[in-house]
């Protein structure tokens, strides 16, 4: 790709973002305007406009009645809020931009030469910086003025860009805007609407009960010796949720309501008792991207203790409030002795090898099956294969005294779980077997079943499942946790800007043939689903043949292969011919006669979407040519072949370097080993090195023109591996008028190959070098995934 191309590329995407960006602020704009105090602005419509600025955290402040100070209901942490107060003086940074009335926008606030060319005066107050253990730098600081720009109203102050740099010019221009609509909005509002200073007032403030009714009920509480909420539920009949809401709004927490299908998270309890949560009103309930979830009954005691922070100092904590009723629920579920509670591993273990004698003969293992130990434990297995991100259990037993092992396949590689008793490998097979009705006497031949698990837990997934017969007369057993859910957008999925712009437009077409090529286990269907789900429409038809049916989605057609009652690929294929369709996916083609189906359909007018197992792009045409397919149709119906794999994903613990001269040497050398036999490389090669090495600095240099690399660390959150989760390698091949002739010349791969790269093809390594430059993954990984 030239320079030219490449620069007309990066404009229509910036022209993209800035449109975009308009229509988010645009958006912003009608909820401020929409708010119905001021109070609503400042702790809801706030975090609109924070996600629309890219930064960590945003404030807005009103003019006190004295004018002498600004006032928020501000964010103080993870979802906790107070009343905060700043003086406007000459001294401090809100005060300077008050009194001057212009806005002001820092790189780093602890910078004292930048502070000093704004006033030689000005400091930055650290104390909240202090209290929180937060870093403030970057600050973007703006006044709220009348219509005559002459009168203060308030201030808004943007902390910490996202990108870690100044806040853009394309920022300073929108905060100003919003400036210019919360100065409307103050107008308008000048009472705020105060938060309640009782747990309860909101019941009252809402309607659901009358003060009369509260005081009623608080005395009644008081002479029964109980708790209030209790009187509130069983005597006034007010639901938990709406004492939830209560509380939500007193506490500034979102209100999280009882699950009884809510998964217990052990690794997060193996050290909290029950006694020590009960009696201090808080427990860990779940640990997502956003933070370490702490279900509390009074949030602001445990944040002010900061006792969860001394438990788990590496995480970040997000406050969740609930009644007394449902926070003992949650206790019972997560420390009872029900079949669904995922208990201790250890204690399941050890009961079952206190009895190992007594149920070592075969003829007790289908009794021992239906044990309520063993039971519990496959459940469990399950459970903590779906929490840890498994993609497979693999339950491998061994002849003798020799323990079961049972290994989970996480991140593409397997990681040993546990070891079960070996009189317990008989039945611990029967009761899988038993889950997705199998024949539990047949263990001479393999078998195949599904276990629908909301039927046996808390978990609505689906496995794939499959024995095994294997040496010493034993079975092994592989579950695959079919994927659910929600396909993942077009825009998530990993895609290089060059290669989405590429693959949107491949898929926009009305009608051609659309290859996903990779090995087992590479997103082959998971990228299918993103783009069936970038293209469904309710006047478009699609119907889909998979084997078996792992993502579903509204608005297709799904159809399961059924091979024991005759229901095939090619005859779904014929099937489908007369079912008027728009567009066909095809789980595999994996034979001549869906093939030359597929090709037929794609040239009468329908867009047909398929997977191959092939290594690349191009060895994917010869693969299809070797069936015996016509070239020259093949080539008139082919839009073009995506390989794809799947890569390990560095952690956040990763740590930064910038790149020395050698290893950036050494990686446009691998970048650039295929392009050699294109026409670019053959007339200059030094100038086409040249050129991609000042395009990553442009795309991915800093502003000194250095490449910044990461190294894999290692920390809780990924097991020490630094390494948590998989990111998607991208071959996307287009079938050009050029390579449509080498097609229908029937040319050499290497031929195609270099045809393809001298059309803007990038190849797997040359995606997973960018992906590396963007510090999404490691060499080491991208090497061992697209190995020759």
């Amino acid at each position: 790709m030239n320079v030219a191309s490449a620069s007309t590329k990066e404009q229509t995407g910036n022209m993209r973002d800035e449109l975009d960006f308009s229509n988010n602020l645009r958006m912003v704009t009608n909820k401020i305007h929409a708010a119905s105090a001021i109070d609503e602005i400042m702790l809801e419509v706030s975090k609109d406009i924070c996600a629309l600025f890219n930064a960590d955290r945003l404030t807005v402040y009103s003019l006190s009645e004295d004018k002498k100070s600004i006032t928020s209901r501000v964010k103080i942490g993870i979802d906790s809020f107070q009343d905060i107060s700043f003086p406007v003086t000459e001294q401090s940074i809100m005060g300077y931009v008050g009194l001057n009335k212009k806005i002001v926008n820092l790189e780093d606030v602890y910078n004292k030469k930048e502070l000093s060319k704004l006033n030689a005066n000005l400091r930055f107050s650290h104390e909240v910086d202090k209290l929180t253990g937060y870093r403030t730098k970057q600050m973007l600081v703006a006044p709220i003025l009348d219509a005559d720009k002459q009168v203060l109203m308030g201030i808004v102050q943007v902390i910490n860009n996202k990108e870690d740099d100044q806040f853009s010019e394309k920022i300073v221009a929108g905060i100003g805007k919003v400036c210019e609509t919360l100065a409307i909005a103050f107008k308008q509002r000048q009472k705020p609407k105060l938060l309640p200073t009782s747990k309860y007032e909101g019941l009252i403030s809402n309607a659901v009960i009358s003060a009369s009714e509260f005081e009623s009920a608080t005395r009644s509480a008081r002479e029964k010796g109980c708790d209030l909420e209790e009187v509130l539920i069983n005597d006034l009949k007010v639901k938990p949720a709406l004492i939830g809401k209560a509380l939500s709004l007193f506490f500034g927490v979102k209100y999280e309501p009882y699950k009884p299908d809510r998964i217990k998270p052990v690794y997060l309890l193996k050290n909290l008792k029950r006694d020590y949560v009960e009696s201090n009103a808080w427990i860990p309930i779940d640990d997502i991207k956003d933070g370490l979830v702490i279900l509390s009954l009074d949030p602001e005691k445990i944040k002010s203790q900061r006792i969860v922070n001394n438990i788990f100092p590496k995480h970040k904590v997000t406050y969740v409030v609930c009644t007394n009723q449902e926070f003992k629920a949650t206790l019972d579920l997560f420390y009872g002795d029900e079949i669904g509670d995922t208990g201790n591993i250890d204690d399941m273990l050890s009961g079952l090898t206190e009895i190992e004698e007594e149920v070592a003969d075969e003829e007790d293992e289908t009794s021992a099956a239906s044990e309520n130990e063993l039971v519990k434990l496959v459940n469990k297995l399950i459970i903590d294969a779906y929490k840890m991100g498994a993609s497979d259990i693999h339950v491998e037993p061994y002849p003798g005294k020799e323990k079961t092992k049972i290994r989970f396949r996480i991140d593409g590689s397997l990681m040993p779980y546990v070891e079960i008793p070996s009189g317990y490998r008989n039945a611990l097979v029967t009761r899988i077997k038993v889950m997705c009705d199998l024949d539990i006497s047949e263990k001479r031949k393999p078998q195949d079943g599904k276990i629908r698990f909301r039927k046996y837990g808390p978990l609505d997934i689906e496995l794939r499942v499959a024995t095994m017969p294997s040496a010493g007369g034993l079975e092994d057993v592989v579950m695959r946790i079919l994927a659910s859910g929600e396909p993942i957008p077009l825009n998530k999925m990993g895609f290089t800007t060059h290669n989405e712009q590429a693959l949107e437009k491949i898929i926009s077409k009305p009608y051609g043939l659309f290859f996903v090529c990779g090995p087992t286990g590479s997103g082959k269907t998971t990228t299918l689903h993103s783009v069936l789900k970038h293209i469904n429409r309710p006047e478009t038809k699609i119907w889909t043949a998979e084997d078996p049916v792992e993502i579903t989605q509204k608005g297709l057609r799904q159809v399961q292969i059924n091979n024991k009652a005759g229901l095939t690929f090619p005859l779904v294929m014929r099937s489908f011919l007369r079912a008027d369709p728009d567009v066909i996916m095809v789980g595999e083609m994996r034979d001549k006669e869906t093939t030359a189906i597929g090709i037929e359909a794609s040239l009468t007018g329908h867009l047909v979407f398929a997977t191959l197992h092939t290594n690349s792009a191009a060895e994917s045409v010869i693969r299809l040519l070797d069936m015996g397919m016509d070239p020259f149709n093949f080539a008139d119906a082919l839009l073009g072949i995506l390989a794809q794999r799947l890569a390990k994903r560095l952690c956040k613990c990763k740590k930064a370097h910038v790149a020395s001269k050698d290893e950036i040497e050494r990686l446009l050398i691998e970048y650039c080993e295929e392009l050699k036999n294109t026409d670019r490389f053959k007339s200059d090669s030094d100038a086409a090195y040249e050129e991609i090495r000042t395009n990553w600095v442009k795309l991915y240099g800093n502003k000194k023109g250095e490449l910044t690399l990461y190294k894999p660390v290692g920390c809780d959150n990924c097991v020490n591996t630094g390494f948590s989760g998989r990111v998607a390698l991208h071959e996307l091949l287009t079938a050009t008028a050029v390579f449509k002739k080498n097609i229908q010349e029937h040319a050499r791969v290497a031929e195609m190959v270099a045809t393809a790269l001298g059309d803007g093809m990038r190849t797997l390594k040359q995606d997973g070098i960018e992906k590396v430059l963007q510090g999404i993954t490691d060499i080491h990984h991208v090497r061992v995934v697209c190995i020759k």
